[in-house]
């Protein structure tokens, strides 16, 4: 595949449920939906890290767009993947800047940390890419992958469940939501069923108009905020500040952003039988390189979206040209306050009934690393390692080393890491059959 080519495939290929390869693309008008599916799928999680750490929202939008373009550029559009804001960033964020509650005041000196990080992630990329993946895999084989996959799912999972519904109306909504996405997945066919988030969420959106702003029921869509915004406007940047002790607490990070990118990279080459473990360093180094320039403009540390990651395992369309698309649109519109408006105006319960597929999507991504791997669960080193970073990770389990704070995903991914390779020192050399990849290609 040449860059920025893609064979065509008919958009007949869609009512015959086959797959579309990283290097293949819909016609145009099909790949154009796509993209605004992917869009919405990053759009909640990428908005809400950044007010959670007191940035900019729309910055956050228009970096997520460069820096995916970033790192198409750099893995020579072969990894299908959108990078999105960070949660990893979330906690020393806060810790460095004191943050409290509306716009951080101290955002320059978070910016020169997500820098530091970005050029850490970016180098380990390149020893990735110049030693090969081999000492990763070792470190990281199926059975950890699958788990870490699974678990950026389920420790996401509260969110919606217990954030995004304040009452039991708004509970009931999200459940017709969710029912609304799974009745588009299954009873639907073609293009309808591939967009079934986008879908889903625009059916959803209408029953909560009809109960809240025609019957009252509940609060009300409102639509002023949507009237009064701009169609253009440029977001306001910030420029870093570069303080040692910042960058020291911000920087370590990078262990965390690598093991999500090599668990995406994982679950995307069982989704897909693709192998682009060829491609992992470049995949490092273009998220390391989008990461220090969404911080030299203001925005939050970015890494690859297991929400478009599950948005892919539902529709089976892998095309690279669709997240270059999705990434062309989040550039305009972080330029546009009234696509933000709209974006805001859509009721929480609804994007929580969404997040809550989205999220489970993501977990059962993990587990079919382990199956696609034939990993053997009858094997007490892979039954250890599992269960315990399945709990760390869901129970947001938290260890603290002085001011810096790892969080569930970041236990979990370590603790997996760690607890294999210590429950492995005795295993006899090479790979086992449970550890071996044995991806079929899907077919078309």
């Amino acid at each position: 595949m040449a860059l920025f080519q893609w064979t065509e495939r008919p958009a007949a290929v869609l009512q015959q449920g086959g797959v579309i390869a990283p290097d293949e693309r819909l016609p145009w008008p099909q790949t154009a939906a796509m993209g605004v599916q992917h869009v919405i799928a990053m759009f909640g999680a990428t908005v809400l890290a950044p007010i959670l750490m007191g940035f900019n929202p729309n910055i956050a939008i228009l970096m997520s767009g460069i820096g995916t373009m970033i790192f198409f550029l750099i893995t020579g559009g072969r990894v299908p993947s959108y990078l999105g804001s960070s949660f990893a960033f979330i906690g020393v964020v806060i810790t460095v800047t004191g943050y409290k509650s509306g716009a951080n005041a101290n955002i320059p000196v978070a910016l020169g940390g997500i820098i530091a990080c970005g050029v850490v992630y970016a180098l380990i990329g390149a020893v990735v890419h110049a030693l090969g993946t081999g000492w990763v895999e070792r470190l990281m084989p199926p059975v950890v992958t699958g788990a870490v996959v699974a678990v950026i799912g389920l420790n996401l999972a509260g969110v919606p469940i217990k954030n995004m519904a304040s009452n039991n109306f708004e509970s009931w909504m999200q459940a017709v939501t969710f029912v609304c996405v799974g009745i588009v997945a299954v009873f639907t066919r073609g293009m309808v069923q591939r967009l079934l988030i986008l879908v889903g969420l625009v059916l959803a959106s209408i029953v909560y108009a009809i109960f809240t702003n025609g019957m009252g029921w509940g609060k009300p869509i409102d639509f002023s905020g949507i009237a009064n915004a701009a169609w253009v406007g440029a977001p306001a940047f910030n420029a870093p500040t570069f303080s040692g002790p910042a960058m020291l607490l911000v920087a370590p990070v990078a262990i965390i952003l690598v093991a999500e990118n090599l668990g995406h990279i994982k679950a995307v080459t069982a989704m897909t039988g693709r192998n682009l473990d060829q491609y992992m360093g470049r995949a490092f180094i273009g998220d390391g390189v989008a990461t220090v320039v969404s911080g030299f403009a203001g925005g939050t540390g970015v890494t690859t979206y297991a929400e478009n990651i599950g948005v892919m395992a539902a529709t089976k369309i892998y095309s690279t040209a669709v997240f270059l698309f999705a990434a062309l649109i989040a550039v305009v519109l972080g330029f546009s306050p009234k696509f933000g408006a709209v974006i805001q105006a859509i009721p929480l319960p609804v994007m929580g009934g969404v997040s809550i597929v989205v999220f489970g999507l993501i977990a059962i991504a993990g587990a079919k690393i382990w199956v696609d791997n034939r990993v053997d669960f009858s094997q007490n080193r892979n039954l250890i390692v599992a269960a315990i970073t399945l709990v760390l990770g869901t129970g947001d389990f938290t260890l603290g080393f002085g001011d810096f704070k790892l969080g569930g995903i970041g236990t979990a991914t370590f603790g997996a890491v760690l607890i294999y390779a210590l429950l492995n020192r005795n295993a006899s050399p090479g790979v086992s059959v449970a550890d071996a990849p044995n991806v079929e290609a899907p077919t078309r």
